[in-house]
């Protein structure tokens, strides 16, 4: 991650022109690694042999591997671009793993960045599986032991909900239907700002009654789940009058960082941040030129019931 890509990824977080209401990220791959293999195996050129299992079958002795076809390394750029993305709240959609996956991402701590799907491919010549012999930290009750908290091949914090491991079938060809071949839909609610992400078989057609779609999907998010780093204090619940779905931006003043924009959902918003000290808050449509800056809001604690009217 250059200067140049960073500063991109900054004023792209801060741009919520065109009545935009949602952000997503599109890059070719996932910022983490989301693979194993065997421990008597070094190198990925042995996953077009690697036996594919029957459902249900769990290889005994897999570890997360390191694997640069990911973008999980450098772990210094990937952290950049990370905390970069959280400030607009955004997904992130990538492919070119050969295993369709979403996880969430962590930083400093396990969710506290965005949400990434990597969809599986429509045709897989390398069918990579995510098998670690540790189960997650952390999970529901219920959902594979694949899933959960975990630490990549790279030392990369990412809670792994929803894997589509190659599975034996016994249809021919063996190639086609035993890879995890398929394809991803996701599906952006306006109204409640809720994320739907689903992952389908290839021959499977979603508009049948009884479609089914690869094993823990959908995976259902809310917007501001892409930041979910630990809420230290608040600042007071802004009310604008004469303006629906502004944009806010939070900014430190200590520092002069951009903490999140945000266009809201409505006229109140309580804006959370991670530390506490005095903030800078904008409020704007930007494609009209209408703003209003407000500096010196102290942040103040969860439980105070103190307000912000702001009229245009």
């Amino acid at each position: 991650m250059g200067e140049r890509q960073l500063k991109f990824l900054e004023d792209w977080a801060a741009d919520w022109s065109n009545l935009t209401w949602m952000k997503v990220v599109l890059s070719q791959t996932i910022f983490a690694n989301v693979a194993t293999l065997p421990k008597s195996e070094h190198h990925d050129r042995i996953v077009p042999r690697l036996r594919i299992l029957p459902e249900g079958e769990y290889p005994p002795d897999d570890r997360p591997v390191s694997d640069m076809d990911s973008n999980g390394w450098p772990q210094t750029g990937r952290n950049k671009a990370l905390k970069a993305m959280r400030k607009a709240f955004a997904l992130h959609i990538a492919g070119d793993q050969h295993l369709g996956s979403t996880i969430q991402y962590g930083v400093d701590d396990w969710y506290d960045a965005g949400f990434a799907f990597c969809v599986p491919a429509i045709s897989n010549i390398w069918p990579r599986r995510w098998f670690p012999e540790e189960p997650g930290k952390n999970r529901e009750p219920g959902p594979p032991k694949y899933t959960g908290d975990f630490i990549d091949g790279f030392g990369n914090k990412i809670t792994v909900h929803a894997v589509s491991n190659p599975v034996f079938t016994g249809k021919k060809p063996s190639n086609l239907y035993d890879r995890a071949t398929g394809y991803g839909i996701v599906r952006f609610n306006k109204t409640t700002r809720d994320i739907t992400i689903e992952c389908w078989p290839r021959f499977t057609d979603p508009a049948d009654p009884g479609a089914g779609q690869y094993t823990g999907w959908p995976v259902k998010i809310n917007q501001m789940e892409n930041y979910n780093r630990k809420t230290v204090a608040y600042l007071p619940e802004i009310v604008v009058e004469g303006m629906v779905n502004p944009v806010i931006r939070v900014i430190e003043e200590a520092t002069n960082e951009m903490v999140y924009t945000l266009r809201i959902k409505g006229n109140t918003f309580r804006p959370k941040v991670f530390s506490e000290a005095t903030y800078t808050i904008k409020i704007s449509d930007p494609d009209n030129d209408k703003e209003k800056v407000f500096k010196g809001v102290q942040s103040i604690p969860k439980e105070s019931e103190e307000k912000f009217e702001v009229t245009f």
